[in-house]
C-alpha cells in the first residue's frame, strides 16, 4: 500500500513532483486520516522558500492545514475512531498534508465543525489557532474592559479575518483594523470590526479618528516595517503581540519606556515541543467548531482549487505569494 503526494522535488527545488510514499505507521497517540482538503499558508511559501535556499536531500510534503476522515487510531487514542471527520492545522516537523494520507498526532485534532464542507473546514485551523492563542493566551483581551482598543495589522489576511471575530465574540475591546483597499475594508467591517484604517500611515489615519494610543496591538503583517508606529501608538503598559518574524533588531527603548510587553505567538511551539498542554490545540479547535456551528464565526475561505496535483499546489502557493490575499485559498482533493 502506497499513498500519492505533492512534494518538493530536490533536483529542481522551484518545482512541485507527484510522489508515492510508503503507507506510514500509526503511533501511538496517532491518527491516519484521509485527507480530503488542504489549505495553502505563508507558512508553506516560506518553508518551500527555504527548501529552495538550503536544498535537499529528498522531495519534502508541505502542507500544515487540513480537514478529513480517521481511517485508523493509535493505541492511546481514545477520543477519536475511524469514520469521523476532522480538521487540524499540524506539525510542521512531520510530512505534511498535501498527501492522499496523514499521520497527525490526536491531541492537536478536533471534530470538523458540522456545518462546514472540506473545504471551508481545511480553511481555518493554522489561523484560527494562532490568532485565538495571540489574542487570549498572550494579549489576554479577554480580560480587558469596553474602554480599551485592539490594533489588529493585517486585517483581511487568514489570521486577521478570523482574530476580527474571536475579538468580537469573545471580549469588550474595540476592534481597529487595518485594510488598504475599500473591499477590504468591507471585510473586515462584516467580520466585526469597528473600524478600519489604512496601514501606510498608522499614526496619522489613528489621530484623524483621535485615537492617539492603543492597549493592544496584534501585528500579522511586516513587524520590521511597523516597528516605529507599533512603538508610538501602544500604550504604557499595553501589550503586542507579532507572528511575523523581523529581519533587523528591534529598537526596544519605546517598549521599556512604555513597561509595554512584547510577545511572541508561533502555532506549532505545543507540536514541537510536545509541550504539557499540547492537548489544549485540539480543545481550541473544538470551541471554534461550536462557534462555527453557532453561526458566529464564519469560514474565510474565498477560493478553491481541485485535484491533488502539481498544478493545483503550485497555482495556491503562487495566489499566496502574490501577498493580496482576502481569506483563504484551499486545494480540495
Amino acid at each position: 500500500m502506497s499513498i500519492k503526494a505533492i512534494a518538493v522535488d530536490p533536483k529542481n527545488l522551484k518545482q512541485f513532483i507527484a510522489i508515492e510514499l510508503p503507507q506510514p505507521e500509526v503511533g501511538e497517540y496517532d491518527l491516519l486520516v484521509e485527507v480530503k482538503a488542504v489549505s495553502i499558508n505563508p507558512v508553506d511559501t516560506k518553508v518551500h522558500q527555504g527548501a529552495i535556499k538550503n536544498g535537499l536531500e529528498q522531495p519534502k510534503v508541505l502542507g500544515w492545514d487540513a480537514s478529513g476522515v480517521v481511517k485508523s487510531v493509535g493505541a492511546k487514542v481514545s477520543v477519536f475512531s475511524a469514520g469521523d471527520e476532522v480538521w487540524y492545522a499540524g506539525d510542521i516537523t512531520r510530512s505534511g498534508s498535501n498527501a492522499s494520507e496523514q499521520l497527525i498526532d490526536s491531541r492537536i485534532v478536533a471534530k470538523k465543525p458540522r456545518s462546514l464542507n472540506w473545504a471551508e473546514a481545511a480553511a481555518m485551523p493554522l489561523t484560527a489557532l494562532t490568532a485565538w492563542e495571540g489574542l487570549f493566551e498572550h494579549l489576554k483581551i479577554q480580560e480587558a474592559g469596553a474602554d480599551k482598543t485592539l490594533l489588529i495589522i493585517g486585517g483581511a489576511g487568514g489570521v486577521g479575518s478570523l482574530a476580527i471575530p474571536f475579538a468580537a465574540q469573545r471580549s469588550n475591546v474595540k476592534v481597529i483594523a487595518t485594510a488598504s483597499r475599500p473591499e477590504s475594508a468591507a471585510w473586515c467591517k462584516e467580520r466585526g470590526a469597528n473600524l478600519t484604517v489604512n496601514y501606510k500611515d498608522l499614526v496619522g489615519e489613528l489621530e484623524k479618528q483621535g485615537i492617539k494610543q492603543v492597549d493592544y496591538i496584534f501585528c500579522l503583517n511586516d513587524t520590521d516595517g511597523h516597528w516605529e508606529a507599533i512603538g508610538k501608538l501602544i500604550a504604557p503598559q499595553g501589550k503586542i503581540c507579532t507572528i511575523v518574524e523581523n529581519e533587523k533588531p528591534l529598537d526596544q527603548n519605546q517598549l521599556k519606556l512604555k513597561s509595554a510587553s512584547l510577545h511572541w505567538e508561533f502555532m506549532f511551539t505545543r507540536s514541537m515541543y510536545k509541550t504539557s498542554d499540547i492537548s489544549e490545540q485540539g480543545h481550541i479547535l473544538q470551541q471554534v467548531a461550536e462557534l462555527v456551528d453557532a453561526g458566529k464565526v464564519a469560514t474565510t475561505l474565498t477560493e478553491t482549487i481541485s485535484g491533488l496535483t502539481t498544478e493545483s499546489i503550485q497555482s495556491a502557493h503562487d495566489k499566496v505569494n502574490d501577498g493580496h490575499m482576502q481569506g483563504k485559498v484551499v486545494v480540495t482533493f
